[in-house]
């Protein structure tokens, strides 16, 4: 017999809901919540989901369990009555500069103060402002909006599994923050943005940068590009009211245009070029039995998180750039030329579902000639604004189609939007890179779904392949134990660090999990209207490299399409020596960290080498130092080993700083 509760009169079934809450909003009641997140776990901190039970009782709906037998009031006077102080009360500590914040429209404080009929808050406001954190490449945090909900420490916490962000002191004087009340530029944060995907005020957005696009974009001198992710196609329309999940890409392609692009071109291009490199790169690997598993290098969130966190994994890590990458690169390197243009008067935007793409981007060691490949990213939620703000009618727009060369795109491009996207498109690709031979297997199901953590096996040329797909870096972080304690073995590992893959990216408008779900679909019906499924078939693939890059994995394809990544490990004390220095005699290294060479990649390439001559136990037999100026600025970083000083140097060229660090130790 099937166990009931009353709400509000009515009888509702429970069925596995574990608490009042979710039976509510089975019952298709929506209770108020600021620090319910159905993905976290729950701490009921908000007191907005109040209800009143048959005995009289307020307890709070979320951390409640749900009982047979329950009679449950949600709309009683004294629970409205709580409810309206505790918005007042929160309003009254909390920055209500509501015209000028980024989170207008989008606040849940707002929304439901006005659901609540809070006209007037009978308090005063907070005696003082505290500074703003605009630190971070990807996200600004602002203390004074903070409801102290709990929703981003929970979040960093157990869904990445790193813990940037804490709540520090007590009573008035409470606040979350990162610890020591350092800038998020200065701690472990991997640029992920989830805390700012679940934030239900403005303390912690997205950073934008959509001023620096209409520079661009007004600048007659400039010629501005613009590549779109897979997963945006399927996400801003939904602010415009249309379905989620619906690709809009025809839509958005000409809202880009009419706002002054020059070219609108696709990611999933350069995903198609990922998937030949990458792929190339596996099977050799596979075949030669090393550096496996290979972990997918897509995610920058990820990457940044492997750095800094198991470096030992680093030489597993793919050299392959992201799609984003691969594009500006191609652009700046080739692209430009065949334009006629200086690759300085070229401006590449991306537009990306992720925030960790602007710390990506902002890398030394993806650059050409010291300009960056890409030089702006702007996220679906920047330039949904942005299409506000040209005052266009996204719904009602005529499709337009994407430009050439880099608009045309296999299906196995597009599933880079989504978990276990990136492994299907390589698996489509395998079998003909191995074998030379078609495969009429299209649709590898064994590696979709929506659990953080699977694995599949799967036949590749006769060869058992086996995959584990990831996503959020707690359960990335979980697995990697269990690889290193000898309790799991994997061919191929992909990771992304947002729910869902980039469908749940904190860039993109409002998530939850029947969003993302509807979002994924999108993408999967968007791969199944391809002509051409796998990303060997496309035939403007063939076009680059035949034009520019000879094969894949060739000394070009290298110099364009990969990368290296270095330990982010904290160097003791801020004077900077590597070495040991008990050994008798030792080499000494010196790497120039002064401005011009810092901002060229210095203290990348510093760790990079740190990590290099631990590896290969020769950190006691070199002296590795931090210095200030040779006084040689250059084109590049100056190192000196020995009495020879090198410049031209980059984290791109640490094998050859390492090179002839080991050469100088053989004579």
């Amino acid at each position: 017999m099937a166990q009931t509760m009353v709400i509000d009169g009515k009888s509702v079934e429970i069925n596995g809901e574990r608490n009042i809450l979710e039976v509510c909003r089975k019952a298709g009641i929506e209770l108020p919540t600021f620090c319910y997140h159905s993905e976290l776990s729950v701490y009921g901190a908000c007191r907005m989901c109040l209800v009143e039970l048959e005995n009289g009782q307020i307890v709070a709906g979320c951390s409640t369990p749900a009982e047979a037998g329950q009679v449950v009031k949600t709309t009683t006077p004294r629970v409205q009555k709580i409810r309206k102080m505790a918005l007042e009360l929160l309003l009254a500590n909390h920055d209500r500069d509501c015209t000028t914040c980024e989170k207008s429209g989008m606040c849940k404080l707002q929304d439901l103060a006005q659901r609540f009929g809070v006209r007037e808050v009978r308090f005063g406001q907070r005696d003082k402002k505290v500074d703003i954190d605009d630190s971070s490449l990807a996200l600004i945090r602002d203390p004074n909006k903070c409801i102290l909900c709990g929703d981003c420490v929970r979040m960093c916490e157990e869904v990445q599994g790193i813990g940037v962000l804490d709540f520090a002191h007590r009573g008035s004087d409470m606040t979350v923050t990162p610890a020591f009340n350092k800038p998020m530029a200065e701690v472990d944060c991997v640029n992920c943005g989830q805390c700012a995907a679940v934030c239900p005020t403005g303390a912690l957005i997205v950073k934008s940068q959509t001023n620096e696009v209409w520079q661009a974009l007004h600048d007659p001198t400039k010629t501005v590009i613009v590549q779109v992710a897979p997963a945006v196609r399927v996400a801003v329309g939904e602010v415009f009211g249309l379905e989620a999940g619906q690709n809009t890409i025809g839509k958005l392609t000409q809202a880009l245009r009419q706002m002054g692009f020059d070219k609108v071109f696709d990611t999933s291009f350069a995903a198609d070029l990922t998937v030949m490199e990458e792929g190339t790169e596996f099977l050799e690997r596979l075949q030669k039995g090393e550096h496996l598993p290979q972990f997918t290098s897509c995610c920058p969130a990820w990457v940044k998180y492997t750095e800094q966190y198991h470096p030992e994994f680093l030489g597993n890590l793919s050299t392959c750039r992201s799609p984003q990458q691969m594009f500006g690169s191609l652009a700046k390197k080739y692209y430009a030329e065949e334009l006629e243009i200086d690759p300085k008067d070229l401006v590449v935007v991306s537009l990306m579902p992720c925030t960790a793409k602007k710390f990506e981007a902002a890398r030394p060691e993806l650059s050409t000639d010291g300009m960056p490949d890409v030089d702006v990213v702007i996220t679906t939620q920047e330039v949904v604004r942005m299409i506000r703000e040209a005052g266009l009618d996204y719904a009602n727009l005529e499709d337009d189609s994407l430009d050439m060369p880099f608009g045309f795109t296999s299906g196995g491009g597009i599933l880079f939007g989504v978990t276990g996207g990136v492994s299907e498109a390589v698996l489509r690709a395998a079998h003909y890179l191995l074998l030379d031979e078609e495969l009429d297997q299209v649709n590898f199901t064994e590696v979709r779904g929506t659990e953080g953590l699977r694995a599949a096996e799967v036949d590749v040329g006769g060869q058992k392949v086996k995959l584990a797909i990831v996503f959020g870096l707690a359960n990335a972080k979980r697995l990697l134990q269990q690889i290193k304690d000898g309790e799991a073995e994997y061919h191929i590992i992909e990771v992304m660090a947002c729910p869902g893959g980039c469908v749940g990216g904190a860039g993109q408008p409002a998530t939850n999990p029947e969003v993302r779900s509807a979002r994924t679909q999108g993408i999967y019906t968007a791969d199944k209207a391809q002509q051409l499924r796998k990303s060997y078939q496309n035939p403007l693939i063939d076009n680059v490299y035949e034009k520019w890059l000879g094969a894949p994995n060739s000394e070009k394809a290298h110099d364009a399409l990969h990368t290296t990544y270095g330990a982010r490990r904290r160097i003791l004390g801020e004077g900077i020596s590597l070495g040991d220095n008990h050994t008798a005699k030792q080499l000494e290294v010196s790497v120039c960290v002064g401005t011009g060479c810092y901002l060229k990649g210095s203290y990348d390439l510093l760790h990079n080498l740190g990590y290099r001559l631990q590896e290969a136990k020769l950190n006691q037999r070199v002296d590795l130092k931090a210095t200030f100026c040779f006084e040689n600025c250059g084109g590049g970083v100056n190192v000196k080993i020995g009495d020879t000083l090198y410049s031209g140097m980059s984290p791109a060229k640490t094998d050859a700083v390492f090179g002839k660090i080991v050469d100088e130790l053989e004579k």
